[in-house]
Order: C-alpha cells, then sequence, then structure tokens
C-alpha cells in the first residue's frame, strides 16, 4: 500500500512540475514577444496630408503671429478630419515638423516628432507609447503581471518554508527569498499600472488627454472621443476577437482620426461617409463633419452588424502595420 501512495504521489508531482514547467513557457514566451514589440514597433507619425505645402510654409514665415498666420492654417486644414483645437481655440500646428496635428497627436519631445494617438514617452522601453504600439504596451503590462503573479504563487510554498526552517541550509534559499520578494514587490505595481490603462482603455483616453482634456471648436469634453466600452475596447484591440491577446497589429483605423460622439453634421461640409449624418447628443455640440477613415466610422453607427462587417473589410489587415500611414526616418 505504501509503495502504491509513493507511486500515484511521484506521478501527481510529475504532472504537477510539468504543467508548471508549461505554463512558465507560456508566460514567458508571450511576455517577451510583447516586451520585443512595444520596443521595437516605431512610433506612426502624421501622413502627408498633414504636412504643409511649400507655399504654406513661405506664407505662414512672412505672416506675423495672429489672425492672418491662423488664416492659413485654417486653409490647410479645411479638408482634414481635424476636431481638436488649442486652449486659444487656434488650429493645433506643430513648429518643429511643419505639421498641421491630428486629433491626440502630440509632438514628443524625446523622440522630437510628432506621435499619433501618444499616451507617453516610456523610459523602461526607450519607446513612445502611441498608436502603433498601445495594444502592445497594454499586452506586456498584462503578461508581466501574470508571469510575475505566476512565479510568486509557485515560489509561495517555498518561502512559506523559508521562515518555518524547512529548508535546507544552503544558499539557494536566499535565493528563493529574493525571487519572492521581487516577484511580490512587481506583481503589486504592474497590478496598479495595469489597472490604470485598463480604465483608460474603457474610456478611451490616452494619459495625456487625462492630465489636459481634448479641446474641441465649442468646449472642453474630457469624453469627446468615448462611444462606450464595447467600442473603446474594439478602437485599440480590432474587431477579431481571436488576435485579441496575441501582440501583433489589429487596432482600428489610423490614427489620423478618430470618431467622436460630439460629431454632428455641418451643411457646409462634405458629407460623411457611410450615412454617418447623426445628430449628436448634446445640440449645443457643433463640430464640422470631416471626413472618417472607412475603419473608424463604423464604430459611429448602432447598427447590431457594425461588428461583422467591419471584421470582414479588416481581415487581411491583422498583423500588419497600418497602409494608410506613413513611417517617416528620423533625420
Amino acid at each position: 500500500f505504501t509503495h502504491t501512495v509513493c507511486i500515484v504521489s511521484c506521478k501527481v508531482a510529475v504532472q504537477y512540475f510539468f504543467v508548471c514547467l508549461v505554463a512558465y513557457h507560456i508566460f514567458f514566451m508571450l511576455f517577451v514577444w510583447s516586451y520585443w514589440k512595444t520596443i521595437f514597433t516605431l512610433p506612426m507619425n502624421p501622413s502627408k496630408e498633414f504636412h504643409l505645402s511649400y507655399s504654406d510654409k513661405e506664407s505662414l514665415e512672412r505672416e506675423p503671429r495672429g489672425e492672418s498666420h491662423q488664416e492659413v492654417l485654417r486653409r490647410a486644414a479645411k479638408d482634414l478630419p481635424i476636431y481638436t483645437r488649442t486652449m486659444s481655440g487656434a488650429i493645433r500646428y506643430c513648429d518643429r515638423c511643419h505639421l498641421v496635428k491630428p486629433d491626440r497627436c502630440h509632438h514628443c519631445s524625446v523622440c522630437d516628432k510628432c506621435i499619433l494617438k501618444m499616451d507617453h514617452h516610456c523610459p523602461w522601453v526607450n519607446n513612445c507609447v502611441g498608436f502603433s504600439n498601445y495594444k502592445f504596451f497594454l499586452l506586456f503590462l498584462a503578461y508581466s503581471l501574470l508571469y510575475c503573479l505566476f512565479i510568486a504563487a509557485t515560489d509561495l510554498q517555498y518561502f512559506i518554508k523559508f521562515w518555518t526552517n524547512g529548508l535546507p541550509d544552503t544558499q539557494a534559499k536566499f535565493h528563493i527569498m529574493f525571487l519572492f520578494f521581487a516577484a511580490a514587490m512587481f506583481s503589486v505595481s504592474l497590478s496598479s499600472l495595469f489597472g490604470y490603462h485598463c480604465w483608460l482603455v474603457s474610456k478611451n483616453k490616452s494619459t495625456l488627454e487625462v492630465f489636459r482634456a481634448p479641446i474641441f471648436r465649442h468646449r472642453t469634453d474630457k469624453n469627446g472621443f468615448s462611444l462606450g466600452f464595447s467600442k473603446n475596447l474594439r478602437q485599440v484591440f480590432g474587431d477579431e476577437k481571436k488576435y485579441w491577446l496575441l501582440p501583433v497589429f489589429s487596432s482600428l483605423g489610423d490614427g489620423c482620426s478618430f470618431p467622436t460622439c460630439l460629431v454632428n453634421q455641418d451643411p457646409e461640409q462634405a458629407s460623411t461617409p457611410g450615412g454617418l449624418n447623426s445628430t449628436s447628443k448634446n445640440e449645443n455640440h457643433l463640430f464640422p463633419a470631416k471626413p472618417l477613415r472607412d475603419s473608424q466610422s463604423h464604430l459611429l453607427t448602432d447598427t447590431p452588424s457594425w461588428s461583422e462587417t467591419s471584421a470582414k473589410a479588416e481581415k487581411g489587415k491583422v498583423g500588419m502595420s497600418n497602409p494608410a500611414l506613413t513611417m517617416e526616418n528620423e533625420t
């Protein structure tokens, strides 16, 4: 009987070891993959249509700062999908990059370039976190948290034995103590950071927009880009759920234009694609209905089939860099 019990115990131990070994390598590979993608995915810059022409640049250099300066920018931005303004109500313009800033685009002083939907510049990945790699950054936080929690959980029994003198008196027991403390402390910090960014995704905000809410033509609105939890989530992770947990590009849109709940039809502007002549939630919000990209415009509709149709339209694009954007090399 004792022999049988020993055999069963050995089998259970081997199975437990095998399960832990497989789980460890899965978490580790996903963690490294997402970390790699976050670091080496180049930040995306505004497309050529947002750059000023040579004649517009000359006009800006000749005109003094003021109404005439803004008139040049308004003329350059009249056909661009732009809703946000500066605090004074002026067109958002970058003097260093010589371009009209798309919505949610900001100039990074570290990278010295304008980054689409910039969230922040992260020193831990030595890269800007923005439209092109925000999904990878979220997955990096998620898998690093799971990795640390897994290490802390599997090391806990040996950590308890360390304090109850149940381990052999070797140098290895100090390694166990250090490993548990390191994994536990990283788990606490990562859980708070990951929770914060999950909240940002649910509200369709960036870190910069939390500190300074986007300013639209008539007012500031901290929830101007929020379309509801489900659509906010799909804007970052895409329509096809099978790619949500993989660090491959599946975000909707091109990063230059974003649907907003404040948009309604302006008869002086060109009509938007896909029949988006919907009224805003608040009649006081009057914003020009600039054209949205096709992969973003369906988020404004409330038809039941919006996710199915968009999934078919985006099917060949998942996992690849967005072709509508241009990567600008650093000079």
